[in-house]
């Protein structure tokens, strides 16, 4: 982690040194939303065949399955890997398809924590795009950590707000979500995603309601 924390200022070369170090027991995980873009960007830039991880929940909004395919294709990523739900633990826990009306929780779980966990078995490390300013339950969180479990994840974009990804996402040219101009500044499943007003953070529209701010992939 050392080695990793001594180049933690510039994300390409953080990413980099991680690939080096750690090879194929390294993943990105992308939700392919609102800013995903840019962290996707530097991966592409430190290596375009960095192994990609996208969680196909099965209740994405069409626009951003649409997005994943082609902001891959303009970014040149040629590693991108669909992680799907176990068909028969969502046939057996969400059979009507309206768990997440009822409990939300358990939703994320089969369709996220729990395929996440499997495929994650193999990776020391996981590459993720979140920032401290997205809500209050990331506002500690560092560049490079270690989760009691003992994965370490990396964070390129830490420190970066929503300002500065925006004009650099407008710099390198990046396509933006299609719904980001609806008022979706944090974008996960349709069902619990809801567009923010003015004054609310990022994730406000976000399981918007209920006492929830996370899916818990990134809770140990």
């Amino acid at each position: 982690m050392h080695e990793l924390q001594a180049v933690q200022d510039n994300p390409v070369t953080l990413l980099r040194a991680a690939q080096a170090q750690f090879g194929d027991r390294l993943a990105v995980l992308s939700s392919f939303g609102a800013e995903s873009a840019l962290l996707l960007a530097l991966v592409a830039e430190a290596d375009p065949g960095m192994r990609v991880l996208f969680l196909n929940t099965g209740r994405h909004f069409p626009e951003t399955l649409a997005y994943r395919r082609d902001l891959a294709a303009f970014l040149g990523l040629t590693n991108v890997i669909d992680i799907d739900p176990d068909p028969v633990r969502v046939a057996e826990s969400d059979p009507t398809g309206e768990l997440w009306a009822f409990d939300p929780d358990a939703c994320c779980a089969v369709r996220k924590v729990e395929p996440l966990r499997l495929a994650s078995l193999g990776y020391d490390v996981m590459v993720t795009g979140r920032k401290r300013g997205q809500a209050s339950t990331r506002a500690q969180m560092e560049v490079v950590e270690r989760r009691p479990d003992g994965q370490i994840r990396i964070n390129p974009l830490t420190y970066w707000s929503a300002e500065e990804i925006q004009a650099e996402m407008t710099r390198r040219g990046l396509p933006p979500h299609p719904l980001v101009s609806e008022g979706y500044l944090s974008i996960g499943c349709a069902p619990c995603t809801a567009p923010v007003s003015g004054g609310e953070d990022a994730r406000g529209g976000r399981w918007a309601g209920l006492n929830k701010t996370e899916c818990g992939i990134h809770v140990s």
